[in-house]
């Protein structure tokens, strides 16, 4: 068996066997084969797609190529985001779905992009720490129903080496890449039942919609194969989520959402989602998961679950720095807001200092953007937009506003949640 045979097989679009795939996988690991050779291996994928049974064989190659959890729960949920500009929502969710006795075990990320990944955010958080032993996690999900920290083990080296290839040679946006990443890492972490958030428009890994709904339908198959309950629900990424991007500013937004004072469109993706994970873990209805998970998002017990979540992880709620320096974008006209383009927010916050290009970059967690309006509403010359939120690095006016278009005629507000596929 040789790489370029395997390569040329694809070049002709034939299928390859499961032999071949795992050749491949493993002389990567091991440096037989070449960066420059995978590169053109993921290219032809990125071109010709794979059948699902061929992502179902790479799947499961690379979920075995190092450490499986068993975190000895029968009844854990996790939840995943395909990631999108101003999306906090893990942070809402965790404590809130853990407070209706569901048990959170999560492993997050740091984040590359327009602001960190959710344990940048939970750092932003005085004290809080995201690394524990493997022992401690499980005792800490055992006593309070979740935990959450970042990678630990070997899980997946697989997709840890050929992701950071797939990132610097434009194969991120690959179908069958995108769903072998996500579900060898999902089952590798030792869930029984699996929710994911599948973002959709500009702002969004995936921007169409047909893409969206097939990248969806394999990755249930590809869950049900491991007897997994799972269910992808495809929400809108045309706007930023809420109003808030940056990390601590989320962090903010995200607790003032479990004390029943978030925006609505956050508000709503928690409420979807979450009735979705409590349906999963208790093994209950839709309609009576719903009705808990919006008693407790309003009652307060979320929020609580929030604060002895934070505590149990070192981190003070009291104290999440944010930036003294401020300044106000004000409307340039009358009009309805009739776009906001999520990626130009989410590359102007990165711009602030917000996110990171490469793993190695330092991130100021105290900046970013608070929009006051979304698309849809009405607003009058001169009134305040957005606040900008920056320390040694700023953006000017005119980038901020060629992100907002306006509109004399009333716009209808987007649609958030557009597809549950199980």
């Amino acid at each position: 068996m040789d790489i370029l045979d395997i390569i040329d097989k694809k070049e002709k679009g034939e299928k390859l066997t499961k032999e071949e795939l795992q050749y491949t996988i493993d002389n990567y690991l091991n440096g037989t084969i070449k960066d420059y050779q995978m590169s053109a291996f993921l290219t032809e994928i990125d071109l010709l797609g794979l059948s699902d049974e061929e992502t179902i064989n790479l799947t499961d190659i690379m979920l075995k190529s190092g450490e499986t959890l068993d975190l000895g729960f029968d009844n854990i949920v996790d939840k995943h985001s395909t990631g999108g500009v101003g999306d906090k929502t893990t942070i809402v969710l965790a404590p809130l779905v853990a407070s209706l006795g569901v048990k959170v075990a999560k492993m997050s990320g740091r984040g590359l992009g327009h602001t960190g990944g959710t344990i940048d955010k939970l750092e932003s958080i005085e004290g809080f720490k995201t690394s524990m032993t493997l022992e401690k996690f499980k005792k800490q999900v055992s006593d309070i129903n979740i935990a959450l920290v970042g990678q630990m083990g070997n899980l997946v080296p697989a997709d840890k080496k050929t992701y950071a290839l797939r990132d610097v040679t434009g194969t991120v946006d690959s179908i069958p890449l995108i769903a072998s990443s996500i579900m060898s890492k999902k089952l590798a972490s030792g869930a029984s039942s699996i929710v994911i958030d599948l973002k959709v428009g500009s702002g969004a890994l995936v921007s169409s919609l047909d893409e969206a709904k097939e990248l969806a339908s394999i990755m249930v198959k590809i869950g049900k194969c491991y007897n997994k309950k799972i269910a992808c629900v495809l929400t809108n990424m045309d706007e930023p989520l809420g109003y808030a991007v940056g990390n601590s500013l989320e962090v903010i937004e995200a607790i003032n959402t479990l004390k029943g004072k978030g925006p609505k469109d956050l508000t709503n993706l928690v409420i979807n989602l979450g009735t979705q994970m409590v349906s999963m873990g208790l093994n209950i209805s839709e309609k009576e998961a719903e009705e808990k998970v919006k008693e407790n998002l309003y009652n307060g017990k979320g929020y609580e679950k929030m604060l002895e979540w934070t505590i149990a992880q070192g981190g003070n709620i009291n104290s999440i720095p944010v930036s003294k320096n401020t300044k106000i974008i004000k409307a340039p006209k009358d009009g309805y807001i009739s776009s906001i383009n999520a990626l130009e927010i989410g590359k102007l916050s990165r711009k602030l200092g917000a996110g990171r290009l490469t793993k190695d970059d330092e991130i100021d967690l105290t900046v970013g953007i608070v929009l006051n309006h979304k698309v849809g509403d009405y607003v009058k010359k001169g009134e305040t937009l957005l606040t900008v939120f920056y320390n040694e690095k700023e953006i000017t006016d005119e980038e901020i506003l060629s992100s907002f278009k306006f509109n004399d005629s009333v716009i209808e507000k987007p649609k958030l949640i557009i597809d549950i596929i199980k």
